[in-house]
């Protein structure tokens, strides 16, 4: 991946930051983009000196619908050219039904839909003009199946695993591959909340994977054009398991539909 330059999205934790270290020490220059600048630049000071890559920091919100053109322009502006394009940003989401306003659930779908679709819609078309691109969506095991009362996380994540597909079938021959990495359970600080905090001390250790290996593995899929890629040796075996006939009728009496 050396002499390519990389823009990963919500790179100042999680799997954002684990996509900026592996691709630094891989040799690729790095555009890294969070709305917390300040641990943006310590990453890219971190990064810069231990492998000695470029890495460019941008400030922005992508739950902002101006944020993907503003973030575009900025990158030729300074003369970035971007090979890698990784769409990480994102969250749990506030519950659809709840107490909410609308304009707060407008702004999520913004972030983790609107934006990703945008951000392709920008940065693609420079890739087909150099018959080179990396496109990788961080999707969910959650956008493969319908969970009773999940009806804000997992419908965006399968929204991206439907919009990889279409666009890595459209780009295939062009020289570009896009991929729906489809994690399952991952040790971020994503789960840094208490209610999710509280699930995952209760929930069993062998389903949570750590973030390194998630990457690594989403990374490889992505240089094989794998246009979706379940991430985690025991997602990839349960889904597919949980598909045939006996198991979508045993799990969907617990409200789930695969």
């Amino acid at each position: 991946m050396s002499n390519h330059r990389a823009l990963i999205t919500g790179a100042s934790a999680g799997l954002g930051r684990e996509f900026a270290s592996q691709l630094a020490v891989a040799g690729t220059d790095l555009v890294l983009v969070a709305r917390r600048e300040e641990r943006l630049q310590a990453l890219a000071a971190d990064l810069s000196k231990a492998h000695g890559v470029s890495v460019a920091v941008i400030r922005a919100d992508l739950s902002n619908p101006g944020a993907p053109a503003v973030l575009f322009d900025e990158t030729r502006r300074r003369g970035l050219d971007i090979d890698y394009l990784i769409n990480n940003a994102g969250s749990s989401g506030p519950d659809l039904l709840g107490d909410r306003g609308w304009p707060d659930h407008n702004d999520y779908l913004q972030l983790m839909t609107t934006s990703v679709a945008a951000m392709c819609h920008f940065f693609i078309p420079p890739m087909r003009q150099r018959s080179f691109g990396r496109v990788l969506n961080v999707a969910s095991v959650a956008g493969l199946m319908t969970v009773s009362g999940d009806y804000s996380y997992g419908p965006t994540k399968a929204y991206l695993v439907a919009l990889s597909r279409g666009l890595a079938i459209a780009l295939r021959d062009e020289g570009i591959h896009v991929t729906a990495l489809c994690p399952g359970f991952t040790h971020t600080d994503f789960h840094a909340s208490e209610k999710l905090t509280r699930m995952k001390r209760s929930s069993p250790r062998f389903i949570w994977y750590d973030a390194d290996v998630v990457v690594r593995e989403g990374l490889r899929a992505l240089e094989k054009g794998r246009a979706v890629y379940i991430s985690g040796r025991l997602y990839r075996f349960a889904i597919p398991i949980l598909r045939l006939p006996p198991s979508r009728w045993l799990i969907s009496a617990f409200g789930v539909e695969v």
